[in-house]
């Protein structure tokens, strides 16, 4: 019996061992990978290069139901980090290990900002790693209203929209600061994955988004169930997008941002 359970620890042993040198490998490539990248961009430039987008989207012009429900659905630990949350990093890789496939990445809103700047869209380790070190970098330079800031005016929200008040416009044909919760609610979930969610593609995606956005809300103390069952009985004309075509099977639609 004790051979057995010495065999077991080397093995268990061993495996660590193994798995440390694999992660660092992936730790360094990714390591590199973002000290190239900010190298050709450095964070105060690349700040100022999106200020200057057309149509750019200032923090005093989104109305507090969008921020509340991109904090709740993205990163409700917002407050509380320094651009990496461990917590959520955590929870990804055990539900990635549950489903044997990269399902969910964890990743805060400062690391979706360096992502969708710096880096590409791919599922590799050694990206995570970067936009890890990156999302680092950037929150020293940035207070959290300009990180929200920024992740609204570098997030894609599908057809061509690239900031908050083109989503908006684009839409509803009103600005950020008029959009009503219902309205708000459903572009706060467009970003997760905007092919699949956006109400021009699939009304009925976008809405079953918009419910996952708002049980977040419920869930971290942002509205309670009346004031949720409120908004989604919004009188609201979406006649205009129900024509919209569905692009994938419903058992996809959680997780899909890595």
């Amino acid at each position: 019996m004790k051979k057995i359970i010495k065999a077991i620890i080397k093995i268990i042993f061993a495996s660590l061992i193994f798995l440390s040198v694999i992660f660092g490998v992936y730790i360094k490539e990714g390591y590199d990978m973002y000290k190239i990248a900010i190298s050709k961009n450095p964070i105060p430039m690349m700040i100022k290069e999106i200020e200057q987008k057309d149509n750019y989207t200032k923090i005093d012009d989104v109305p507090k139901i969008y921020i509340d429900a991109v904090i709740a659905a993205e990163d409700h630990r917002f407050y509380e980090h320094k651009g990496v949350d461990v917590l959520s990093i955590i929870r990804a890789i055990l539900t990635n290990i549950k489903n044997t496939e990269l399902i969910e990445g964890g990743s805060t809103i400062s690391q979706q900002i360096c992502k969708n700047v710096y880096f590409t869209q791919e599922r590799k380790l050694e990206r995570k790693f970067a936009e890890i070190f990156a999302a680092i970098e950037l929150e020293k330079y940035c207070n959290k209203d300009k990180i929200l800031e920024l992740y609204f005016n570098t997030s894609f929200y599908g057809n061509g929209y690239y900031t908050l008040s083109e989503a908006s416009r684009g839409y509803f044909n009103k600005e950020a600061i008029e959009l009503t919760p219902y309205e708000a609610t459903m572009i706060a979930g467009i970003p997760n994955a905007p092919s699949i969610y956006n109400p021009v593609n699939s009304l009925k995606l976008a809405k079953q988004r918009q419910n996952q956005v708002l049980i977040a809300m419920v869930t971290h103390g942002y509205i309670n169930k009346e004031e949720k069952e409120k908004i989604l009985n919004e009188n609201i004309d979406l006649s205009k997008f129900e024509k919209g075509r569905t692009v994938v099977r419903l058992s996809k639609l959680h997780g899909l941002s890595f």
